[in-house]
């Protein structure tokens, strides 16, 4: 395919209008550019003190092999019932994952300037959530407590209570492919929009593990790091350290956006999801032909070449057998297309904070947003040396290790997010940055001051 050939219509691109996070270290968007964009770190690393007031025992403590570390977000604990029309008891039954992934629509919908009660259009929800560990470790052990298994503590609400708080009369559909989850709802998402089910859709993921403040056994050759670092494509990557996060984006038809003149954060240019089947050594095991497979089929879905991506934001689990085969599965995708070497950089978002599970793929397609509109691609940390196992010399790819300026080279921007579950379950997503919208030539004389309340009474305060 000729690089600068671009097949897909116009309107079958996607716009993503609106975003909101809590990860690691970021309570929203802007504190999460500021960590890519300085290379923070975000895994919390807990002294023994703070761990026994947590209630870990002192066995493990003392064991060599328990890491004490833990990617976490904060007020976990702290919802505004009121506003959501809970009341306290419905509030302390709750999911937090599900009021977290309930407050994040809500502020996703916001930022993208929509208000879901005057809003005539329809508007779906596509995401998932890990186990509820919050009833697991809590509420089932409460004695005499009156049905812990309440509608909002079920994982199949998840989305379906969004639809309801909100009004919203689109699809409303949970989606479980484990760590591939949030990339998965954001292809399903896409597929809404194409086929008219709907006309903006919010898509996510979230993980919560509670208690957050501890940490967690190391055994020799699991996907767990023995040092509480995620040291993706390094020659000392030993594995990943799994934390909490919530994202949302809001999706709409790219020609409906400019319509209705909507601030444009970034296009999807084509999506695929896959499964590797049983042709692997294990049914957690990654496969090299269905990465491939994937990948060629959201770039074909796009219609556009390989080597027009300049940048791909990985998996990227840093285990001893996920990253060189995520390597040799997107070098043969991007072989059918170029034979051109080291053109295109190449990270992973749990450098920064770990494994996010049921939102890992969504908080890479975020980041990757983030670069696209910054026009700056974030180091991938702690990388040193390669792992021994990956030839990125004859690879289409270099680990980006520093903040770098995004260049163009005269064609628009274009990325690749991966995300992989155990079981199988791939998906990949094309991105391209924003296209410059014309600006008005009608001068005003005054300016809009927008305020958002959800009362009278507040609007007023």
């Amino acid at each position: 395919m000729n690089s600068q050939e671009t097949h897909q219509e116009p309107m079958l691109d996607i716009a993503i209008i609106g975003m909101a996070c809590r990860f690691p270290g970021a309570k929203n968007i802007d504190e999460f550019w500021h960590n890519l964009r300085n290379g923070v770190e975000s895994i919390k690393f807990f002294s023994d003190s703070e761990l026994q007031s947590a209630g870990v025992a002192p066995t493990l403590l003392d064991n060599p092999n328990y890491v004490k570390a833990a990617p976490m977000i904060e007020d976990i604990d702290r919802l505004d019932a009121a506003f959501f029309g809970f009341s306290p008891r419905e509030a302390e039954l709750m999911d937090p994952q599900n009021r977290l992934f309930l407050e994040s629509a809500w502020e996703a919908l916001e930022n993208a300037g929509y208000n879901p009660q005057t809003y005539k259009g329809l508007i779906g929800v596509y995401g998932g959530s890990a186990i509820n560990r919050y009833l697991l470790n809590n509420l089932i052990r409460v004695p005499n407590l009156d049905n812990p298994y309440g509608f909002s503590s079920e994982q199949d609400f998840l989305t379906t209570n969004v639809s309801y708080k909100l009004n919203l009369k689109g699809p409303s559909l949970n989606v479980q492919t484990f760590c591939s989850t949030s990339l998965v709802a954001t292809h399903l998402a896409i597929q809404s929009l194409l086929n008219q089910e709907c006309d903006i859709a919010l898509a996510g993921g979230v993980t919560l593990h509670v208690p957050q403040q501890s940490g967690y056994m190391y055994h020799a050759g699991d996907i767990t790091s023995p040092d509480g670092h995620c040291r993706t494509f390094d020659a000392k990557a030993q594995g990943t350290v799994f934390g909490s996060g919530v994202g949302i984006v809001v999706l709409k038809r790219l020609e409906d956006a400019i319509a209705d003149g909507d601030h444009i954060e970034a296009l999807i240019k084509g999506s695929a999801i896959n499964n590797d089947g049983s042709l692997k050594v294990s049914f957690t095991s990654p496969s090299v032909n269905g990465q491939v497979d994937v990948v060629v089929g959201a770039l074909d879905v796009a219609g556009i070449s390989a080597d027009t991506i300049s940048y791909i934001e990985a998996h990227g689990t840093a285990t001893e057998m996920g990253d060189p085969i995520e390597i040799a599965a997107l070098t043969q995708a991007f072989r059918r297309y170029t034979n051109k070497r080291r053109f295109c950089a190449i990270g992973a978002v749990k450098t920064n904070f770990g494994h996010l599970m049921a939102a890992s793929g969504i908080s890479g397609l975020i980041k990757t947003v983030l670069a696209l509109k910054h026009k700056q691609i974030p180091a991938t940390l702690h990388f040193e040396k390669p792992n021994p196992k990956i030839d990125f010399d004859n690879s289409p790819f270099y680990v980006n290790s520093q903040l770098s300026e995004w260049k163009s080279d005269g064609l628009p921007r274009r990325a690749g997010v991966s995300s992989l579950g155990f079981g199988g379950t791939n998906a990949h997503v094309v991105l391209e940055e924003a296209p410059e919208l014309e600006a008005s030539s009608a001068s005003r004389p005054y300016q809009l001051l927008l305020l958002s309340a959800k009362t009278d009474t507040a609007l007023e305060t």
